[in-house]
């Protein structure tokens, strides 16, 4: 097999999700019919992850959900982040990122919880993240009705690059927006 470290750079770089061991293992198998042995993988990222450590490069690969993936570097973040708020802008409304917001801090959490928090129906709003599979439904309450539960996705950990909830910011240090353009739930209502 030809130059394996550039192989499993290819696939990394390609993959819209983080690529465990065991998927690289099989892509290489797949594509070359060849056993890559686990420590020989491990091998060829670590070397990868070592050497986009170096400054000339504006990206990285993490271990991230027990797999690999490319992203930005943390000094970068600002100026891709340009390109992806006119990218998504219309992607999300603010009610929906809002939902969004709640559920991640609250999960798993009822419609109707996350209705009392907001004030306003969120049909649509959960109707749009199931469709942009940011959130999932999460079983049912033991509350009256037994209605349907629900928390984020695992695309919403790939998305947001987290690993866990546990990763997200703690609302403590998250600043609250000041009064004349916060037209949405204050975050003390999210604790």
């Amino acid at each position: 097999m030809e130059k394996i470290q550039q192989q499993i750079e290819a696939l990394i770089f390609s993959a819209e999700v983080p690529l465990t061991i065991k998927d690289i293992q099989e892509c290489l198998s797949k594509r070359f019919g060849l056993f890559v042995a686990d420590a020989d993988i491990q091998a060829a990222v670590n070397n990868l992850m070592e050497k986009y450590q170096n400054d000339n490069f504006a990206i990285e690969i993490k271990g991230i959900s027990e797999g690999y993936q490319f992203f930005t570097k943390e000094q970068y973040y600002e100026t891709v982040s340009v390109l992806m708020k006119e990218k998504n802008v219309k992607r999300l409304t603010t009610a929906a990122m809002e939902t969004l917001a709640i559920i991640a801090y609250k999960q798993p959490i009822s419609k109707g919880e996350i209705e009392q928090i907001r004030g306003v129906s969120v049909d649509y709003s959960i109707q749009k993240l199931l469709e942009k599979e940011l959130i999932v439904p999460a079983g049912r309450s033991e509350g009256l009705g037994k209605p349907m539960q629900y928390a984020t996705s695992q695309q919403f950990m790939d998305y947001f690059g987290i690993s866990s909830v546990g990763d997200l910011p703690k609302l403590k240090d998250i600043q609250p927006m000041d009064e004349a353009s916060s037209a949405g739930t204050p975050v003390e209502q999210l604790n």
